[in-house]
């Protein structure tokens, strides 16, 4: 199992750090580092900045929001990417959520997943160097009845980096067993992995492919600490935002995920309790329970011990949400976290 990390909170605003962290990751091995975006700062630019002060980690956006970005600037910015980190990169997509891709973006959020499969098909034309032709539902290329021409990139073509899906739902995640290279998961629990894996088996089946031509990522938070009780708790009450705020009162992907999983009860509950304003008590009901299912939380025994449920339940890299107070303490707990992953891999 391999390991990959994302920018960390502390690291906006501070790139010098985010650098010293990257740098040092790259050192112990890690796979790769995500660069995510929300409604703050863009996903791609940090990487640009880290491809300049890394050597061999790979890059990845984790993840671009869907519809925001025509096709065709996904795929040139993937070409830029590409050249500037020496191949390194990773083209993480996902559909994001109608609050945030219709409130912030103003961008009609229907038929976010076809949308995607249209922008992954004509980045690989884009970095492939084809003559930009694309007849689909959402993208006609060039447009019909006007002055535009089929073109292709002025730049070198390259080869078109690893296209990851953030899928949650089922029809999302049927998509990217048929299309992409990896998988980008969150509000994961090992001991219910089929809840995922099934539809992306589903979907690459459909494709002739197998669950095995996919890398199966995804994410958990690793603290390492002798009282397990309240770390948990305290991550539990974390959980509440993605439960309740995490999209709206119809459509919350990371909710109906939970759900999916066997929590229906209290992802409900939580998320009725947060639309209507009382969030001290939304947070008291997350069950602790749920914050030890998706992290790695303990000592080393323990946390070993969750990370080899994950290995056993088919995830080929584990997206590792190092905690501490400083850099430096991050990347104690970084080099310890992949101590543990080599003896994993090595029984």
């Amino acid at each position: 199992m391999k390991v990959a990390i994302g920018l960390h909170r502390d690291h906006i605003d501070d790139w010098d750090s985010a650098a010293l962290y990257a740098q040092e990751a790259e050192k112990l091995g890690v796979d790769t580092i995500w660069s995510a975006e929300a409604w703050g700062y863009d996903g791609i630019t940090p990487l640009a900045y880290l491809a300049a002060r890394t050597e061999t980690i790979g890059l990845g956006t984790g993840i671009i929001q869907g519809g925001t970005r025509t096709p065709a600037l996904v795929g040139m910015t993937a070409m830029s990417l590409q050249s500037m980190s020496d191949g390194r990169f990773r083209l993480g997509l996902g559909t994001s959520g109608p609050q945030v891709v219709e409130g912030w973006h103003g961008v009609p959020f229907a038929g976010a997943v076809s949308r995607l499969a249209e922008t992954a098909e004509i980045v690989r034309k884009v970095c492939n160097g084809e003559r930009l032709v694309h007849d689909g539902r959402h993208y006609t290329l060039p447009l019909p009845g006007g002055e535009g021409k089929a073109i292709r990139t002025g730049s070198p073509p390259c080869q078109p980096p690893p296209i990851y899906l953030a899928s949650l739902g089922q029809r999302s995640l049927q998509l990217c067993g048929e299309i992409a290279d990896g998988w980008l998961g969150t509000s994961f629990i090992p001991e219910t992995a089929d809840v995922f894996f099934d539809d992306i088996r589903t979907g690459a089946e459909r494709a002739g492919r197998s669950l095995d031509d996919i890398d199966l990522e995804v994410g958990g938070a690793v603290v390492f600490t002798d009282d397990v009780e309240r770390v948990a708790a305290e991550h539990a009450r974390g959980i509440a935002f993605t439960l309740g705020a995490m999209g709206s009162a119809t459509t919350n992907f990371y909710n109906d995920a939970f759900c999916r999983q066997g929590w229906a009860d209290s992802a409900k509950e939580v998320q009725r309790l947060w639309i209507e304003g009382d969030r001290d008590t939304a947070r008291d009901r997350v069950p602790v329970e749920l914050a030890l299912k998706i992290n790695c939380i303990g000592n080393d025994q323990e946390v070993k011990e969750r990370l080899r449920l994950y290995q056993d339940a088919g995830v080929d890299t584990f997206r590792a949400g190092v905690e501490g107070a400083t850099v430096r303490e991050r990347l104690a707990n970084l080099e310890r976290l992949m101590s543990l992953i080599s003896e994993l891999n090595a029984e």
